[in-house]
């Protein structure tokens, strides 16, 4: 994560900063505090409050950081007093979302809400609620979305975001990078990239839309077609057995780079959605040459195009799975495989990888080159820009 985003991140934390800048995550409508008898705060109390806020250890998320800007509105301004920001403007709409959802509540309330709110923040309870399984304790510095071990001549990247799904930011789209690079210069003789909770991955954190640059819309285009065009170069270039452990659900970008994989283990569970066309996209990932290829035009055509959903059944019949497994087997039937497959000799394993891609390599590139210019695009236009509006509109209602 840049300085300069790191400084936005910081001025969330304190609700009575009204600038507009940062990411922040589309969620259900905020469960705040409506109902009751407050208590009798003081404004001291509130201050208190507001300065705990300032020092809590660990970001609380977006969710919560817009309940407590929308609790100080309250309690210092009354009830929503400003117009509705337009439909582009997503951060000061969501932060006008939080406010003007609070209506008629007195400030007193909102005031003893925030103070209980930071409360429960500061206090022990908070750390219950984190959902990383254990482990995440080793995980290696650098990473905060990512955990990186290495175990059995094995290394795993282990997408660790549960609680949004494993959805992919532009900082973790930098770890991942970053841990690719790592793991190719490791003593492992093979990688496994795999997600942590229900979900392998929801593709794109489609909150990445909204950090707008100061050069606007074009600047923000150009930047993250430079990052895509660069994230899906790394798989392409990998050159270690690189083996997707497909845990649940995969969307968008987590399921067109499978096809750079060596090998793809699926759970019964998992299914595979590229929804491009509903979001105004294009496909990526090199998925509009490696689809047609494994699966034939027509079966390529139906996920890219017209975004058919397919199960892991599916998905292994058409050759993009290599093999599925129940769901209550996964994890020890696919470790116990790919432990075996790490005792065999690796400079083996490398130049047959090497044999086996060295003669599409180039393509590949051309490819994702053409995609991510394609898409600078389409990002771009209107059509792209209200189908990411309306798809985040319809998740805020939720």
């Amino acid at each position: 994560m840049s300085e300069i985003v790191r400084r936005i991140v910081r001025r969330w934390y304190h609700p009575s900063l009204l600038r507009s800048s940062g990411q922040y995550t589309w969620s259900p409508a905020l469960q705040l505090h409506t109902s009751g008898t407050a208590m009798s705060v003081t404004q001291k109390d509130f201050e208190n409050a507001m300065n705990q806020v300032k020092l809590l250890k660990k970001d609380p998320g977006n969710e919560v950081k817009l309940k407590l800007y929308a609790l100080y509105k309250q309690a210092t301004e009354g009830p929503c007093n400003i117009p509705k920001p337009g439909a582009f403007d997503f951060v000061n709409k969501a932060k006008w979302d939080a406010w003007n959802g609070l209506g008629s509540l007195p400030k007193e309330t909102a005031r003893q809400n925030y103070v209980d709110l930071v409360s429960s923040l500061s206090g022990p309870s908070s750390e219950s609620s984190s959902q990383v399984k254990p482990g995440a304790d080793s995980k290696q510095e650098g990473y905060e979305n990512l955990l990186v071990t290495s175990e059995d001549r094995i290394t795993k990247i282990l997408l660790n975001r549960p609680t949004k799904k494993n959805a992919i930011t532009t900082q973790m789209y930098h770890e991942i990078m970053l841990a690719l690079k790592a793991a190719s210069q490791d003593d492992s003789v093979l990688t496994v990239l795999t997600g942590s909770g229900d979900y392998y991955c929801s593709g794109n954190d489609l909150t990445n839309f909204t950090d707008i640059p100061p050069g606007g819309v074009e600047e923000k285009a150009k930047n993250s077609s430079f990052l895509l065009r660069d994230f899906v170069n790394c798989f392409i270039d990998f050159p270690k057995p690189l083996v997707a452990v497909v845990n649940g659900p995969a969307v968008g970008i987590s399921v067109t780079i499978l096809g750079l994989f060596d090998i793809v283990y699926a759970s019964d569970r998992a299914t595979f959605h590229t929804p491009f066309s509903h979001l105004g996209q294009s496909p990526e990932g090199c998925s509009s040459y490696t689809f047609p290829k494994i699966m034939g035009s027509s079966k390529a055509a139906e996920m890219l195009i017209f975004g058919k959903k397919l199960t892991a059944g599916e998905a292994c019949a058409q050759g993009l799975v290599t093999q599925v497994f129940p769901d209550s087997t996964f994890q020890k039937e696919v470790w116990t495989r790919l432990k075996a497959y790490s005792k065999l000799p690796p400079n083996a394993m490398r130049i047959s990888k090497e044999i086996i891609r060295k003669n599409e390599k180039e393509k590949l590139h051309a490819v994702n080159a053409e995609e991510c210019n394609v898409l600078l695009s389409r990002w771009q236009s209107d059509e792209c820009m209200n189908a990411v509006v309306n798809f985040l509109s319809r998740k805020a209602k939720l």
